[in-house]
């Protein structure tokens, strides 16, 4: 707490609160791009997994594919056997494809802890000019 006597002038005061809030700002600032960050990185890795659900989806459509091939021109387990792992294939891809669009869709980009300090800032000057 501040023990200084109040001989301050007015218009002290008044620079003081300047300078105060825009140190304020300027830590808020930091705070904001330090959390966007942070959540662009996590979007990220989010998008990593339906890449790779995606690509996983496509050589089980290739194994299917395959298997459809093999029906042509070979004996009934042969391709009984194929479509059975391009349908397995198929299944893991479209288990990470919705893993990573429902991670996705979870992942708040709004900058929280700033708006949340932003409104602790705004408290806090009403009560330095009150």
């Amino acid at each position: 707490m501040d023990t200084r006597s109040d001989d301050r002038s007015l218009g002290e005061l008044f620079s003081e609160l300047t300078r105060q809030m825009s140190a304020l700002v300027r830590q808020e600032v930091n705070l904001a791009k330090t959390e966007m960050t942070q959540k662009a990185r996590e979007a990220g890795k989010d998008a990593g997994y339906l890449a790779v659900g995606g690509a996983v989806a496509y050589a089980g459509f290739l194994m299917i594919l395959v298997a459809l091939m093999l029906l042509l021109g070979i004996w009934i387990p042969m391709w009984v056997s194929a479509l059975i792992v391009g349908v397995i294939v198929a299944g893991v891809g479209a288990f990470l494809v919705v893993r990573g669009r429902d991670r996705l869709t979870k992942t708040s980009l709004a900058p929280q802890q700033t708006v949340d300090t932003l409104k602790e800032t705004a408290q806090w000057a009403k009560q330095q000019t009150s």
